[in-house]
């Protein structure tokens, strides 16, 4: 079996300063021209200019550039890791076997429990946190080798067929070729990533600075009581408008918001092996009880039965 990579700063196709890490350990500076699969991504100027300290004229050399249709690659990540703004010119199915991933982009927030993977369309931007020690298994998916990918990001369920053909998909040598063992493997790998469930682990953030600035303060402070017409007056506007605003922006009144706000903040806790009382607690909620409710309503399982 091949061995993870161990992850350094920078490593896996990210950014550092004016230069790159390939992912493979080396370091350099290409052109965004000398890799067509990335044109795609020059139509994401919305977010380079949110997300803005990447220089869109370099990539990242490695698996993730679609020198074959599919590709695998296995890393660690020590607990705390921060993988910063990076992009690929491939779509990307990171599968955690181990730990959970926080994900973010410049439309949301994506925490991604063991067992589950996330869905990153080609040339998105991003970065991710480690909550714990993080085994993730990813597998690089060439934009045209299969019609109608996921256009958006998303936390996907894995099938235990689908986890095994990643698992195998990392031991095929690269590149491979037509019609041979390897090529159907990968063949069937894209039929089964045509049918990944969504699961609802998505925080999306609003454009809007003044809600954005609202969001972010009710993510730090997940056990903060204030109303929505409390920030109504912060903000100088009726609880309507606020509320307008809101759905507007993010697709979520105020209060769906701040639920899965906590919700997802509740998972890091538990993976790190918090107990349901102290995140009850920790994140505002009347009693255990009340909290385990909430959670079983949006996940379909209690919280102390969730990462067994």
């Amino acid at each position: 079996m091949r061995k993870a990579d161990r992850a350094e700063d920078g490593e896996d196709g990210t950014w550092s300063g004016n230069s790159i890490h390939d992912g493979e350990g080396g370091l350099g500076q290409y052109p965004i021209y000398q890799v067509s699969w990335l044109s795609i991504s020059l139509n994401k100027g919305n977010y380079l200019r949110k997300m803005d300290s990447i220089d869109p004229a370099h990539v990242p050399l490695g698996l993730d550039q679609g020198l074959t249709p599919v590709a695998g690659k296995a890393i660690d990540y020590p607990s705390g890791h921060r993988v910063p703004l990076h992009r690929h010119p491939t779509a990307q199915l990171l599968h955690a076997v181990q730990g959970v991933m926080v994900v973010s982009t410049g439309a949301g927030q994506w925490v991604v429990p063991p067992t589950r993977g996330l869905w990153m369309p080609a040339g998105e931007v991003h970065r991710l946190r480690m909550v714990g020690d993080v085994q993730v298994r990813t597998v690089y998916i060439r934009p045209d080798a299969r019609p109608n990918l996921p256009a958006e990001c998303q936390v996907v369920g894995i099938s235990p067929l689908l986890r095994e053909l990643i698992l195998a998909a990392i031991e095929v040598p690269q590149p491979y070729t037509d019609d041979t063992r390897d090529s159907r493997l990968m063949a069937l790998l894209l039929d089964e990533v045509a049918l990944l469930p969504s699961l609802p682990l998505r925080l999306p953030q609003p454009a809007d600075p003044d809600l954005l600035t609202l969001c972010q303060s009710l993510s730090e402070a997940p056990d903060d009581r204030s109303t929505l017409g409390n920030w109504a007056v912060q903000l100088g506007v009726s609880a309507k408008t606020l509320q307008r605003r809101f759905v507007r922006q993010t697709g979520m009144t105020f209060g769906q918001w701040r639920q899965q706000a906590r919700l997802l903040i509740a998972l890091e806790q538990l993976a790190s092996g918090s107990k349901v009382v102290d995140v009850a607690l920790n994140l505002g909620y009347s009693s255990p009880s009340a909290f385990a409710t909430l959670f079983k309503r949006q996940f379909g399982v209690s919280p102390s039965t969730y990462f067994r």
